[in-house]
């Protein structure tokens, strides 16, 4: 919430939007900063493009590869904001804090599955004939 509002002073809607997306952006930008894993997960996301239009994949195979990707990163923000919270609640070992970093973690690990189910469906019949000729 923001200061403004805890004071209980008003903002018009269009300050509250705008705010709204400031605080999205920093997040965005500190993801692609300070995470080595988002920027291996928007490299994957570029690479799924160019495959999508060098393979001239279907709309509806865009829409899942698409979608496969962003999720990742998704869940890679609301992991990267699950060890921030815990590293400021405790900088000792706790194994409260293991379970929530490791459950996020195993998130992110889990979208990272299924995308890459999801580009084998994509890919393969692409790639087969290729390979075997």
């Amino acid at each position: 919430m923001d200061l403004m509002k805890q004071k209980g002073e008003k903002i018009s809607p269009v300050q509250d939007i705008m705010n709204k997306i400031k605080y999205s952006s920093q997040g965005f930008l500190y993801c692609y900063i300070h995470e080595t894993s988002f920027i291996f997960e928007t490299v994957a996301l570029i690479f799924a493009i160019v495959f999508g239009f060098a393979f001239e994949i279907q709309p509806h195979h865009w829409v899942f590869s698409l979608i496969s990707i962003l999720l990742i990163m998704e869940i890679e923000f609301l992991n990267t904001s699950i060890e921030a919270t815990v590293d400021m609640v405790t900088s000792e070992f706790h194994p409260l804090a293991k379970i929530a970093k490791d459950c996020g973690s195993a998130a992110t690990f889990m979208a990272t599955l299924v995308a890459v189910i999801v580009h084998l469906y994509i890919y393969i019949p692409f790639i087969w004939p290729l390979i075997f000729k």
